[in-house]
């Protein structure tokens, strides 16, 4: 089996073995190759042959050694050292790809390739080049003939899966039943080095294949993935080792502090390395084959994307605009594998991988390269629309929702703002049943909650830009109506006639008119429900759109499938809120943003005061009590707690709400966000970001809430009255008393606990005093 875990020797020897008789012939060509590239001469490799015979020898008892033994054991035994030497000094010094063509050619001039003997070869421990040309010969047979090896086809196919693309079996079971042998080698011709391609890779070839084989004719027709290349796992370790960074694989094992004390300088190092020379060829060759288009540098791990660990937003992407010299784009794009091979080992990845177990797994990143969907609009390249799409919808607005159609998070410009909590922008929310109904009904409101900023590449200036939308909307560009209406008069309409120059402050990103008049909803429910089915799983996907023929009254549009993956889900129970609860028990109590589920047990409440937050000096300042809060999550581990803060839980601007990230807050129950008359805008939800993955995976529940809703209940004695413990935990955060309130929830009520009830068919969430001490998460599910 080729695995990335197997010594190189040592798969040389494995593949070997499937060739009994043909294995001497292909040790001396080995051989022929290490003396004639110079790496060691005939006459050096017959005397360290001899030495270490003798030296074997003597570790078997033999003191002297051509008086005890025989002279056809003596041969024996060189030759066996011969042959360990030859695989040891090959497999260190050459690559495997040389070895394949050797064992290729030799049987060639045999004449192996006839079926009887190659289909004899055992697929699990066969070169590649060898499997590669028997799937190819059986995929050429006449029908009739071909029905015989069908089942070896499989094997083969399977092997060249697990061996390129993933081993997680449950990916597996699903990619054998669709990957052609065509796409397994279109796959292997874009693909830098030995190992796997990665999860995100993965995920993204086989939603596409999917879609090609079930979809209706209008999904097959209007769909793609973008040019892709794929830089192997392998090739992680291979800079690590040139670069002298092995030192930094065992980060992982250190404790929390350690890890982000390190990360600054780990980080420096990495960027200062670069990569092997046969390496950086290869890299050249993907920005000719690219030319001047923009690309896109992102992780695909082995184990992003799969069931139940999504690792949404734990390493980085880095854009690379590919506008300078040659020289340039080059350093830029080696540059930008590096950063992302960095953020491997950043704190929040290691610690979300603690938090799932997953510590112990070799955990390389492989990287997919993708030029970037969009369309040149004088110096600016931009995609119609971006975004991410899933196949459940667990946010509902509104009763008449349907779950199963579908949900978006849509935005104009790259995609990037649609999965990410960034500053007070807003994506378009779609649910894909009602496509029009937006969350909020006021006018007003929904032009305050659009897209204020937009993200774009500047071709002029080689950079990656975000700039306010009414600096880059202009009145001519041709899909104007599609993306946006006007503000006028206190009403937003659709763009029916030409807008003048100086009109661009007044228009408001709606995607009204791209929900309207294109296919675009309806097609996109109906991939995520083909897609869900045959994952068996619902779904989440990364996307773009292009709108084809703009002038036209009802365009077509082409959708590009940039990832995908199961669906992270809350664990699903039935609840109901109880009838009669006495107020002084009430906690709080909310119809906002509503999952379903029930927390027992809740014993700790950490409260960051609206207050005490916003009146930190500076952003230094909340900094540090986001790394307070993260301290606190690692003592809290063995007790039952929530947390709720005012203003955005997760947002890289500490100005609308706490910047925390996944490892801060994993042991919580619940993550609870305050909003409303002096403490920020109504809550947006943060449903479909990578935040919200991270909440979701770890059985966090989401909650808001709104104190301006009339129905809203938040005991303001228990949050403001209850004693503090924060000093029983973080003796020297004396500074931090006004801004975090950690309350036990025994010192407020004799009965110890907080039930949590989450009722979305109800429409409400209340958490109350309760006796319930909790119960096991097997009792829970």
């Amino acid at each position: 089996m080729t695995l990335p875990f197997v010594d190189p020797t040592f798969r040389i020897y494995l593949a070997l073995t499937q060739f009994p008789i043909l294995r001497t012939r292909i040790r001396s060509r080995m051989r022929e190759e290490l003396f004639s590239r110079g790496i060691i001469s005939k006459d050096n490799f017959s005397i360290l042959v001899r030495e270490q015979a003798i030296e074997s020898q003597a570790r078997e008892g033999l003191t002297d050694p051509f008086g005890e033994e025989p002279p056809n054991v003596w041969r024996d035994r060189l030759a066996r050292v011969r042959t360990h030497l030859t695989d040891i000094y090959f497999a260190n010094n050459l690559s495997y790809e040389l070895f394949e063509e050797i064992v290729r050619q030799t049987l060639a001039e045999r004449g192996a390739t006839a079926e009887g003997e190659l289909l004899s070869l055992n697929a699990e421990i066969s070169p590649t080049e060898i499997l590669v040309e028997q799937a190819v010969m059986i995929s050429r047979m006449p029908a009739e003939e071909r029905k015989l090896y069908e089942p070896r086809l499989q094997e083969i196919k399977v092997v060249l899966i697990r061996n390129m693309i993933s081993d997680q079996l449950a990916y597996i079971k699903i990619a054998k039943n669709w990957f052609t042998l065509e796409d397994l080698l279109n796959i292997r011709m874009r693909k830098i080095g030995t190992g796997k391609i990665g999860g995100k890779a993965a995920g993204m070839l086989l939603a596409q294949r999917i879609l090609l084989e079930v979809g209706d004719e209008d999904i097959k027709k209007g769909i793609k993935i973008p040019d892709s290349y794929f830089l192997a796992a392998d090739v992680m370790y291979a800079f690590m080792a040139y670069n002298n960074l092995m030192h930094w694989a065992e980060q992982k094992y250190k404790d929390e502090d350690q890890i982000r004390a390190d990360y600054p300088k780990l980080k420096e190092e990495y960027l200062q390395g670069n990569f092997p020379p046969e390496v950086v060829d290869d890299l050249s060759h993907i920005l000719e084959d690219a030319g001047s288009r923009p690309l896109i540098v992102r992780s695909s791990s082995l184990l992003e994307d799969n069931f139940g660990t999504s690792f949404a937003g734990k390493y980085e992407s880095v854009f690379c605009p590919n506008q300078g010299t040659p020289e340039k784009n080059l350093e830029d794009f080696i540059q930008a594998i590096i950063q992302v091979y960095a953020s491997a080992l950043n704190p929040d990845a290691l610690l979300y991988r603690r938090s799932k177990d997953l510590i112990d797994y070799d955990e390389r990143i492989a990287v997919l390269i993708q030029v970037v969907e969009g369309e040149e609009t004088g110096d600016l390249y931009i995609p119609h629309a971006a975004g991410v799409a899933f196949s459940r919808n667990m946010y509902r607005w509104s009763p008449q929702i349907q779950r199963d159609a579908g949900f978006l998070r849509l935005v104009w410009g790259l995609g990037t703002r649609a999965v990410d909590r960034v500053g007070s922008d807003f994506p378009r929310l779609v649910a894909l049943s009602h496509p029009l109904l937006h969350t909020q009904s006021d006018p007003r409101a929904i032009r305050r909650y659009s897209q204020k900023e937009v993200d774009f590449i500047d071709l002029k200036e080689n950079s990656f830009k975000s700039l306010p939308v009414e600096k880059v909307l202009y009145t001519k560009y041709p899909i104007l109506r599609y993306v946006a209406q006007v503000w006028q008069d206190g009403y937003l309409s659709p763009i029916r006639s030409n807008l003048i120059d100086g009109q661009e402050e007044d228009l408001v990103i709606t995607m009204d008119e791209l929900l309207r008049r294109t296919p675009l909803a309806d097609r996109m429910s109906r991939m995520l429900q083909d897609l869900e089915r045959e994952y068996n799983s619902p779904v989440d996907m990364e996307f773009t759109v292009e709108v084809l023929d703009p002038s036209s009254a009802r365009p077509e549009v082409e959708i590009s499938i940039l990832q995908c993956r199961p669906q992270s889900h809350l664990r699903e129970v039935d609840v109901s809120i109880p009838p009669r609860l006495p107020e002084e028990d009430v906690i709080f109590s909310t119809g906002r943003v509503l999952p379903q589920g029930h927390v027992y047990g809740i014993n700790y409440v950490l409260f960051v005061t609206p207050e005490g937050y916003f009146g930190l000096p500076n952003n230094t300042a909340r900094t540090e009590l986001g790394r307070a809060i993260g301290k606190l999550n690692s003592l809290l581990k063995d007790e039952s707690f929530i947390c709720i803060g005012p203003g955005r839980w997760g947002t890289t601007t500490p100005d609308l709400g706490v910047r925390i990230g996944y490892a801060d807050i994993y042991n919580s129950k619940a993550l609870i966000e305050l909003s409303g008359e002096g403490i920020g805008s109504a809550p947006e939800p943060s449903f479909g970001t990578h935040f919200f993955q991270d909440l979701i995976e770890a059985n966090i529940y989401p909650l808001a809430i709104y104190l301006d809703d009339e129905d809203v209940v938040f005991n303001r004695s228990f949050f403001y009255e209850a004693p503090n413990r924060l000093l029983d935990f973080l003796p020297k955060e004396k500074k931090l008393l006004d801004s975090i309130h950690l309350i036990k929830v025994s010192d407020f009520s004799d009965r110890g606990y907080i039930e949590l009830i989450m009722d979305d068919e109800a429409g409400r969430a209340v958490a109350f005093i309760s006796t319930e001490a909790g119960q096991s998460e097997e009792d829970q599910a």
